[in-house]
């Protein structure tokens, strides 16, 4: 069995390559791992960043995600907006943070 096999892919982030009404991502299962891979590393790299900008900017946690995302879609981007704001989600969740109102929905 290949390593790629063995990644657990979240429902969360499965759906960002689901069309509605279709069960099967658009991207083959190694490369859409690939792209869990890189958008959960990006969180996990983000929480120290994320409570230092809380802590000597003084700002809020909405504050700190919003600044979170705005930094993923800088040109040249690496992730896609999708991919962007599931690494926001996924950010404020580790940190145990509540996403901003109207966040959610997305």
């Amino acid at each position: 069995m290949s390593d790629e096999s063995q990644i657990e892919i979240p429902p969360s982030f499965m759906a960002l390559y689901l069309a509605p009404g279709r069960q099967k991502p658009s991207l083959p299962h190694a490369e859409l791992a690939a792209r869990y891979e890189l958008c959960e590393d990006m969180a996990q790299m983000l929480t120290e960043t994320a409570r230092n900008m809380e802590f000597s900017l003084g700002i809020t946690e909405s504050d700190v995600l919003a600044r979170c995302g705005q930094g993923l879609r800088v040109e040249p981007t690496v992730v896609s907006e999708a991919e962007s704001q599931w690494v926001v989600r996924r950010l404020a969740e580790l940190l145990d943070w509540r996403l901003p109102v109207g966040d959610a929905e997305r």
